[in-house]
């Protein structure tokens, strides 16, 4: 007599498992809600107020990036989102029962990404188009009226939320690399956004030329209907984006397979 042994798929770990859980994990999180909420009030907020006191003085500003001016403030929420989402699990010590619920690890960091990317993505994006359109209010009588479906409008109001997601995603990886609120932030801070601002007033070409492909030089890019002086085309901002977000998670999901817990 054969004994047939069926092997439990009840507890498997599956991708879709793995998704559901830090999708669990975001969602349940105060901290998900305070910082989003934040991010979403200050572009709206400056926005409005960008909108309902425009004068005329600002006439050489493109209308989006004038509209969207706000968002300077909010991508560093979404950014310190991105680090807590990673970074906190060390802090918490939470880190070890989700290393031991997924021994292989990088579906736990592919899967942190991936939640974190469509709901940044789409709370920025909607964010946008709320913000222009309250703006336009007070600007629909004024060399700033757009619509929506003005040519290039909705394209800029992405690559203005794909811009900060990306930035976003650069900090998850630096709080995985880190593995420490505090440090990820400063990194984020002093070398993703202030460092380019110090070498930009380096008077040499190949120090300028440089500049425009660090990631909140590229991510600037994207955000606007018309070219940006001074910056890369969008195509080729979007691609230097992708790279640095592609080599900060590679990183730290090599460190994540190699270093204990």
């Amino acid at each position: 007599m054969t004994t047939t042994t069926s092997t439990p798929t009840a507890y498997a770990v599956t991708t879709p498992r793995v998704l559901h859980a830090e999708w669990h994990k975001l969602r349940t999180l105060r901290s998900t809600w305070w910082t989003l909420g934040l991010a979403t009030a200050l572009v709206v907020a400056v926005g409005v107020l960008m909108g309902s006191t425009y004068d005329g003085d600002d006439a050489n500003i493109d209308t989006v990036v004038f509209t969207l001016f706000g968002t300077q403030l909010s991508q560093i929420c979404v950014a310190v989102l991105g680090i807590l989402l990673t970074a906190s699990e060390y802090s918490t010590g939470l880190v070890r029962a989700t290393m031991a619920a997924v021994p292989r690890r990088l579906p736990v960091l592919w899967s942190k990404a991936g939640v974190f990317t469509a709901t940044a993505f789409t709370v920025t994006f909607l964010t946008n188009i709320v913000t222009f359109l309250l703006a336009q209010i007070w600007l629909s009588d004024t060399d700033k009226a757009l619509s929506l479906t003005d040519s290039g409008v909705l394209g800029a109001l992405a690559g203005n939320a794909a811009g900060i997601t990306l930035l976003s995603l650069i900090a998850l990886g630096l709080g995985a690399l880190c593995r420490s609120v505090p440090a990820a932030i400063g990194a984020f801070v002093g070398v993703v956004m202030i460092l380019p601002e110090v070498l930009q007033m380096i008077s040499y070409d190949v120090v300028q030329s440089a500049v425009r492909y660090f990631p909140s030089k590229s991510a600037e890019s994207l955000g606007s209907i018309n070219p940006v002086a001074g910056h890369n085309a969008p195509g080729t901002g979007l691609i230097s984006l992708l790279l640095w977000t592609a080599a900060v998670l590679t990183a730290a999901a090599l460190l994540l397979k190699r270093r204990d817990v």
